[in-house]
């Protein structure tokens, strides 16, 4: 059989003719390049800093808001919002996964999370002066949104790409989206910094490049909108979808059946917490701990995004010498050694946290994209979405701990240290469960080809 008929075989539901398959992964690769200015320029840089200071207006003498009655430091209030996101985004993952397989209709239902969180995002550009209630239920459902978007983006991904492809496919679709991420940053950066020639006030620039990323997010979503192609639906696919938990339950007991892709989320789970809250919360550690002003902050992100490109790109070519999954666990060990390091940066020096996001920057793109190609070659056929779901509660929905014990570590030490250091077990304990997944041996009991490295 030659190449061509190879892919010709591959039929609806796999990856197709090469023009086809390059057509649409170029569309997907820009669902990455909308949705990673969210993750960019709101949840790393703007909104956690902007947020609690709304927070702090709010707050009673002793520093406490009291939403429902319960007293909570109004630095905690962004970190404990994420957390609340993605418990949210628990509940309904499973069942946009399984929907999305049940009909083969992935992108209508990634065009309403999509949008969703864009308008959650745009109207962001309304919270000012003590509005943090209005702030946490935007953060929430923009956050929520993103995830179960995601869901539906990366399942796409074993559909689109053979299995030698996919450590390139995904890399190329991390590096579009810290492209972009970097682009608008800049701008941002031009806009924050030049606020006054502009005639705004600080707060009003802030609350621009809010909105703005809304706005991004759903202009670019349009792209894959147009390109990627619905597949047909899973072939025990009929009925309607149950209720949200018993749908998890239905994943969780048809996962137990491939019990390596379980042992390889169980590890993702643990050491993607700790990448996600360092993302999340290294804007707040900076203003508040170690006393950056915002445009530094920016400039360090920016310096991450830059990087990350050609992070995701270099090992990505890592991986095809040395395999996905040992080229994440030397990430891992890169980035215990930050937290180690952030730990003891010292108070206004701005050149030291920059050399910090630089090593950040050169790891973080690749750490998560080797890890979803990674996981594409463990998901049995037909199941994509389902357990891409699953996945992505692992990436955005499981990600509560992590956010929770950095705020509950302020919250009882009133010290941004010693929240930082904590999150080094996420990243110790998950390479510990990485090491010991056989993951040839995962590929093969899911029903799919193995390729050389893996």
């Amino acid at each position: 059989m030659t190449a061509d008929t190879a892919d010709r075989a591959a039929g609806p539901d796999g990856p197709g003719h090469p023009e086809d398959r390059i057509r649409e992964q170029r569309g997907w690769y820009f669902y990455d390049f909308a949705c990673s200015v969210y993750s960019t320029s709101v949840l790393t840089v703007f909104l956690g800093p902007y947020l609690t200071s709304v927070a702090k207006a709010a707050a009673d003498a002793e520093g406490f808001v009291h939403p429902l009655g319960v007293p909570v430091r109004a630095g905690a209030v962004f970190p404990y919002a994420v957390s609340v996101s993605v418990v949210l985004a628990v509940l309904v993952m499973p069942l946009a996964g399984a929907a999305a397989d049940r009909s083969g209709r992935k992108k209508p239902l990634l065009a309403a999370a999509a949008y969703l969180g864009a308008a959650a995002t745009t109207g962001m550009f309304f919270l000012d002066g003590d509005r943090y209630l209005l702030g946490a239920l935007l953060l929430i459902v923009a956050n929520a949104s993103l995830a179960v978007s995601m869901v539906l983006y990366n399942a796409y991904l074993p559909q689109i790409a053979k299995p030698d492809e996919r450590d390139a496919v995904s890399s190329r679709g991390w590096a579009f989206g810290y492209t972009s991420g970097a682009l608008v940053l800049l701008l941002n950066l031009a806009l924050y910094t030049g606020h006054d020639s502009f005639g705004l006030s600080e707060a009003e620039a802030v609350r621009i490049c809010l909105a703005s990323a809304g706005l991004w997010w759903g202009a670019f979503t349009l792209v894959p909108l147009r390109r990627l192609r619905d597949r047909r639906a899973a072939p025990d696919g009929e009925g309607a979808v149950g209720s949200g938990w018993r749908q998890l339950l239905a994943t969780l007991r048809d996962m137990r059946r491939h019990p390596l892709t379980l042992s390889f989320l169980l590890a993702y789970l643990v050491y993607n917490d700790g990448v996600q809250t360092v993302i999340s919360q290294a804007s707040i550690y900076g203003s508040e701990e170690l006393g950056l002003d915002q445009t530094t902050l920016i400039t360090a992100v920016l310096l991450v995004q830059v990087l990350a490109v050609a992070g995701a790109l270099a090992m990505g070519r890592l991986a095809r010498s040395y395999g996905a999954k040992h080229t994440i666990l030397g990430s891992l060990g890169v980035w215990t050694l930050i937290l180690a390091v952030g730990y003891f940066l010292p108070a206004g020096r701005p050149m030291w946290f920059f050399v910090l996001a630089g090593a950040i920057g050169l790891v973080l793109g690749g750490s998560q994209a080797l890890s979803r190609s990674l996981f594409s070659h463990l998901v049995p056929r037909g199941k994509e979405a389902e357990y891409f779901s699953a996945y992505e509660m692992s990436d955005r929905g499981l990600s509560w701990l992590g956010p929770l014990v950095f705020g509950l570590a302020y919250q009882l030490t009133g010290s941004y240290r010693d929240a930082i250091i904590s999150l080094v077990a996420f990243f110790a304990l998950g390479f510990l469960l990485l090491a010991r997944v056989p993951v040839r041996e995962a590929a093969a009991a899911a029903g799919n080809p193995v390729p050389d490295r893996i």
